[in-house]
């Protein structure tokens, strides 16, 4: 870990030439008890081991309890594909004081929790008496007193008020160094830069020093999902599912809701179960948020969604969705039956069951000669038995699993029975139709023939039909005059 700050004015050009060339071997690691520094580089610079062996001790432990308290958050931050290490590099002002960050920006997701990995040291003479934490934009170059979202000293009254209770220490002694914060409930519009300050007396002075370094963070949109546990389930045999939130936050607890949606039906809420929520304390900043679900299943809960959905603050959401396979006995569907029909015996077993049965004919040990067709469906099973040459009454039909099976009688249906039932009502219903159907189109016609003739007698006849005499009298022609003279 090495710091950058001021060359001492005590070290001679004999001695830096002599701790360059070391520095260089020892990658920075320094052997020298008195002035404990190292010269890298050009005459302007300087990178300084820990001022003491035992402080250097003490700071490397602190940061692999730090390191190891980040990785029980889900933290997602720090990409992998960059190589960056949560350890990070030191960044120092005045030769003293150092802030340890990690070398790439953190991301977490709305609705969870984030660390945000930090150490530091100070001079030595420096006594932490709070720590500060700020966000501010970019642009700023320093945080003021505006941008405090965290602060040690209770009395504080500047704490932004949408991040008061949401931002608490890993570390709650700040004399340790580690400078490490959990921030619950996240947002995406707590994405942004966050900065350090110490306060404390320097020569029984009042003091403070904010570190330049910041720590970048980015919220997206929550991505990750609940996990449910599901044990095997069996018919009447009571059984418990959990639903665990994502994320090992310790700030508001989550709201469970589970709805169940059966095959081709819309979402309910399911009732008359037992729901518990449970919070487990892994740490002092970390807690598990579950729900519990028991009921008694049934084969009607096969391949049914059941849902769990978690809600957290500002409206943010989760929900995980499971298919129930649910095992149950067999079952033999009075659909089933058997018939004879010029002498052939054919059965028909319908079995459902999970696991799928397989169905067994008994009648068939007494017989060398038939058929037997097997189809399924789903979690049904359909076997069609024919045979000849039989004299039962009854054919017993067996629905067999591992664990158990169920059998079924299925009386036989015999071609007199088969002749009796067609003379019966529903025999004679197709000649009712053809008498009713007859009936009707002769009434029909004799209407239309007599509402034909009545309309023809009253018709009456076109002027076309009609024969006219006209008598006119024209001139006699002189031709006929002659004729017309009497005679004297």
């Amino acid at each position: 870990m090495l710091c950058v700050g001021k060359l001492p004015k005590t070290l001679t050009l004999h001695k830096r030439e002599e701790i360059e060339e070391r520095g260089e071997e020892e990658s920075g690691h320094s052997r020298d008890t008195q002035q404990r520094s190292l010269w890298r580089g050009d005459s302007k610079k300087q990178c300084q081991v820990c001022p003491v062996k035992t402080d250097c001790l003490k700071y490397q432990i602190r940061m692999f309890v730090l390191i190891c308290a980040t990785l029980l958050f889900s933290v997602r931050g720090i990409h992998a594909e960059t190589g960056a290490s949560v350890w990070g590099r030191p960044y120092c002002q005045a030769g003293t004081y150092c802030i340890t960050l990690g070398e790439a920006d953190i991301t977490a997701e709305a609705g969870l929790c984030v660390v945000i990995p930090c150490s530091f040291s100070t001079a030595a003479a420096f006594k932490t008496q709070h720590i500060v934490w700020y966000k501010c934009k970019p642009s700023n170059r320093k945080c003021g007193d505006s941008d405090i979202i965290f602060h040690t000293n209770k009395h504080n009254t500047k704490v932004q008020s949408l991040f008061k209770g949401r931002v608490s220490l890993l570390q709650p002694d700040v004399s340790q160094g580690n400078c490490s914060i959990i921030i619950n409930d996240l947002t995406e519009s707590d994405s942004g830069e966050y900065q350090l300050r110490v306060n404390g007396l320097l020569y029984g002075r009042s003091d403070g020093h904010t570190y330049s370094e910041r720590a970048v963070l980015s919220v997206k949109a929550l991505t990750q999902k609940p996990s449910v546990m599901i044990p095997p389930l069996t018919e009447g045999q009571p059984t418990t599912l959990t639903c665990t939130a994502p994320g090992l936050c310790s700030g508001s607890d989550p709201e469970f809701t589970w709805t169940w949606r059966g095959a081709g039906e819309k979402d309910s809420q399911i009732t008359g179960n037992i729901t518990a929520f449970k919070t487990e304390n892994l740490t002092a900043v970390t807690q598990s948020h579950s729900s519990t679900l028991t009921f008694n299943p049934s084969a009607e809960h096969h391949s049914s969604s059941v849902t769990c959905e978690v809600g957290f603050r500002n409206n943010i959401t989760a929900e995980e969705t499971v298919t129930l396979n649910v095992n149950f006995y067999p079952k033999i569907l009075n659909s089933s039956k058997c018939e004879v029909q010029s002498g052939v015996l054919t059965c028909v077993c319908i079995s459902k069951g999970n696991p799928l049965p397989y169905i067994i004919w008994p009648l068939l040990n007494n017989h060398s000669e038939y058929s037997v067709i097997t189809t399924v469906s789903h979690q049904t099973i359909h076997s069609t038995l024919t045979v000849k040459d039989h004299s039962n009454t009854v054919v017993e039909c067996v629905g067999r699993i591992k664990v158990g099976e169920v059998q079924h009688t299925i009386p036989v249906i015999t071609s007199q029975k088969r002749e009796a039932n067609q003379h019966g009502p529903s025999a004679q219903l197709p000649w009712v139709i053809v008498a009713a159907v007859s009936l009707f189109v002769n009434v029909i016609s004799i209407i239309l023939i007599m509402f034909l003739w009545h309309s023809r007698k009253k018709v009456k006849p076109n002027q076309e039909d009609r024969t006219y005499m006209s008598i006119k009298k024209t001139d006699v022609s002189s031709d006929y005059e002659v004729i017309a003279q009497p005679l004297n």
